[in-house]
């Protein structure tokens, strides 16, 4: 096991704004999940997004990794991103996370707290799935590869009707999953299947926003409201539009609920 090595997309340099660092869902790049946001957010934030290990622009990892070595590699990263001058030492930093990268936002605001002015965790939970299910999903696709998974997982992200009113980016986000590491894929099947933050949700004081899809399968609503439930700071909102992908399937919506979360925590604050 290894705090793996992500690297960064900077979709707009906008060093004067406050930074949002973007997380990426499972099987996807950081590009075809967030791009759709971008029109909607680069006026109010700079933008870094990143790739899980064999996915996008990052390289494929060589072992396994747990949850809390993925947040690890995100706070390197961003370490990094100051020294560089990219991120500015004073200015907001804020982070949303979908699916894993959902996942990867509490396991911050647990190991990392104060790290983000603030939080959102997007069509995901605070524990994914089984240990069982994720093991034997790891397995599969390291033997056969990430297109044994691409049919479920294209009835699992998207909402009815997306994939035929949207062929684009629909097609853009599975090639994503078919072009990703398989081994990088399974080990981050691995992460999941012992990731469990539900008994630390009460002493995660960031603000968080736990967003969920309302067609969402695999973390439906009452994940978030679990997580607005038990987490001191944290809120709840559903997208009626959107499945398991909400910055691509429903952009205006997802960033919508980002600018106003992050401007009330910007204000609280100022107060």
């Amino acid at each position: 096991m290894s705090i793996p090595v992500l690297t960064p997309s900077l979709f707009n340099s906008a060093p004067q704004l406050p930074t949002m660092v973007l997380g990426p869902s499972l099987g996807t790049g950081s590009l075809a999940l967030w791009g759709p946001a971008v029109p909607y957010l680069k006026e109010h934030f700079q933008l870094i997004a990143w790739d899980l290990p064999g996915h996008g622009e990052s390289a494929p990892s060589a072992e396994g990794f747990s949850m809390g070595e993925l947040a690890a590699g995100v706070i390197s990263m961003i370490d990094a991103l100051r020294t560089d001058g990219v991120i500015v030492d004073g200015n907001a930093l804020f982070y949303a996370g979908v699916s894993i990268g959902g996942a990867t936002a509490l396991q911050l605001a647990a190991d990392f707290p104060g790290s983000f002015a603030g939080l959102s965790v997007i069509c995901s939970a605070a524990k994914i799935g089984t240990p069982e299910g994720w093991a034997e999903r790891a397995e599969l696709v390291a033997k056969a590869g990430t297109p044994v998974v691409m049919t479920g997982s294209a009835e699992r992200w998207f909402a009815p009707g997306f994939i035929e009113a949207n062929p684009v980016a629909s097609t853009n986000l599975l090639h994503n999953l078919q072009d990703a590491d398989r081994f990088s894929y399974a080990h981050a099947c691995g992460a999941l299947g012992s990731f469990d933050v539900r008994e630390a949700l009460g002493g995660m004081n960031d603000p968080i926003l736990a967003i969920a899809g309302a067609h969402d399968q695999v973390c439906p609503p009452a994940y978030a409201e679990f997580i607005a439930e038990h987490a001191p700071n944290a809120r709840a909102a559903v997208i009626d539009t959107v499945a398991h992908l909400a910055p691509a399937e429903d952009p205006a919506a997802t960033s919508a609920l980002l600018v106003e979360f992050f401007a009330s925590v910007s204000q609280e604050k100022i107060a």
